[in-house]
């Protein structure tokens, strides 16, 4: 059965997911015309149950296929369903294709499975296979409410016959495999009885009906693959490519899912770097969870390398402004853009064969979107929390203290309550015991005190001359006088 992990998920993918028809193909090529010498055949596994890891890995396989500029795709399919909003997805996908679709039945497509198929140019069967039982219920195996039901059948039936315009039997046939209440005839032979649901074997779904007789559903059989490719282009130069599935899709599903968490986290550690001087556990942190968005989002099949790429040209501006170019602002405002953009970026559903203006739509760029900006909000209020109790921590004078140069402990930083005693140290000099990029630590009459540069940054040892003073330390400025 098909399974609904969420009613209202699936309702609202039911409102808002419109895929457009296929145009007609010429006569020839609904045949099966042979294509031409030098075939490329791409075969992607469809194992399992189906869910997020499934979509994963066969979207990457199209994507891959359109790349090589395959000319099939060939779906080796084994499975007993799985989640209807999956299978939506993956109808989806592979209306993208701009090649002919093959689905093999080997040995079976059972719900999510056989409505799956419809999207193919062919069906295939292996000798035991089996394809059908396609009623749609609940995780749980109970029954949708039946207002929600009615539309559910209405919209998935609609995606069907848009898929099979030209082969309005297949409509009729996968009808029957999911409606219990529609009896399926043809040439004055009941082939589904109502109060069942229909499922076919090989044999049966190659049955000759109608004049001409053309197959209940199936193209043909084959024993395997390899005989399926022999058979269809014996005799020409066929290049078969397998897809390799790997243990990080089923990662992947887990690292798209919290993608704002890790977004939000990694920009937060990398704002705490930017505050601390030296580069300690925070950087390492921030940029381990951001290059999990890009890792799990490249599994997924949803972006390049590019992304990435993207992402450290930004990186690189924002350490240009703070080490070579204090103060200009610009510099490190174009790297943060670059950054953003690549986040954005690395969620969007590209497709190599679509132009760019479509890649980059709107409703492509909702999803990526709403990640970036629950991201910021976490960054946002936690950097909060971070500014206003972090100073006073002793996990900040330990990230402070890591970069220090050797030399006795001294007083690092001040409480709130103690702010008044800084107001006597305006005017007077003293060195920089740490970096400031622009916050760190600076000795003045012989104690240690936070501080931040005004303008800049500033290496270790350099002269400095206090001028204000927050309830978080010192504001300094360079002077040539120690």
């Amino acid at each position: 059965m098909i399974m609904i992990k969420s009613i209202g998920a699936l309702f609202a993918l039911v409102l808002a997911l419109t895929l457009p028809a296929r145009a007609g193909e010429p006569a020839a090529l609904r045949a099966g015309a042979s294509p031409a010498k030098g075939t490329v055949v791409f075969v992607i596994p469809v194992r399992e149950e189906i869910n997020s890891p499934t979509l994963f890995t066969l979207r990457r396989g199209l994507k891959e296929a359109i790349e090589r500029k395959a000319d099939v795709v060939i779906l080796d399919m084994d499975t007993p369903g799985g989640e209807g909003k999956v299978m939506l997805e993956i109808m989806e996908a592979l209306d993208k294709f701009p090649g002919r679709k093959i689905t093999y039945v080997n040995n079976e497509a059972i719900s999510a499975g056989a409505i799956i198929a419809a999207v193919s140019d062919e069906i295939y069967f292996a000798p035991r296979g089996v394809m059908g039982a396609a009623d749609v219920v609940q995780a749980s195996g109970a029954d949708l409410p039946e207002t929600l039901k009615r539309k559910v059948d209405s919209y998935i039936g609609a995606k069907i016959e848009a898929y099979s315009r030209q082969d309005p039997r297949r409509a009729s046939v996968l009808k029957a495999m999911r409606l219990p209440d529609f009896e399926l005839k043809l040439d004055d032979k009941v082939i589904k009885s109502k109060g069942e649901l229909l499922t076919l074997t090989a044999d049966k779904a190659i049955t000759l009906y109608g004049e001409p007789p053309t197959p209940l559903l199936a193209a043909g059989i084959a024993t395997s693959l390899d005989a399926l490719l022999a058979t269809k282009y014996g005799g020409q130069g066929v290049e078969k490519v397998e897809l390799k599935v790997t243990w990080s899709e089923e990662l992947a599903q887990y690292l798209t899912a919290i993608t704002p968490i890790l977004m939000g986290l990694g920009m937060l550690a990398l704002f705490i770097e930017f505050k601390t001087p030296g580069f300690g556990w925070p950087g390492t942190i921030g940029i381990i969870l951001l290059a999990l968005v890009f890792i799990g989002n490249y599994v997924a099949g949803l972006s390049g390398h590019e992304p990435a790429l993207i992402f450290v040209v930004g990186i690189l501006l924002v350490a240009a402004e703070l080490f070579f170019f204090p103060g200009v602002v610009v510099v490190a405002l174009a790297g943060v853009i670059f950054m953003l953009a690549a986040l954005v970026w690395a969620g969007a559903d590209y497709w190599p064969n679509q132009p760019m203006a479509v890649n980059f739509s709107g409703t492509m760029l909702m999803q990526p979107v709403i990640n970036l900006a629950l991201a910021l909000a976490i960054t946002v209020v936690l950097g909060a929390l971070a500014m206003k109790y972090l100073p006073n921590t002793p996990l900040y004078r330990h990230l402070a203290l890591q970069a220090a140069p050797a030399g006795p402990a001294q007083v690092a930083g001040m409480a709130p309550a103690a702010a008044g005693g800084l107001e006597r140290l305006v005017g007077r000099t003293g060195l920089a015991v740490t970096g400031l990029f622009p916050s760190g630590q600076v000795e003045v009459d012989g104690r240690r005190y936070e501080a931040k540069l005004e303008m800049g940054s500033a290496p270790a040892n350099t002269p400095v001359r206090v001028v204000g003073h927050t309830d978080f330390g010192l504001k300094v400025e360079k002077t040539q006088q120690a």
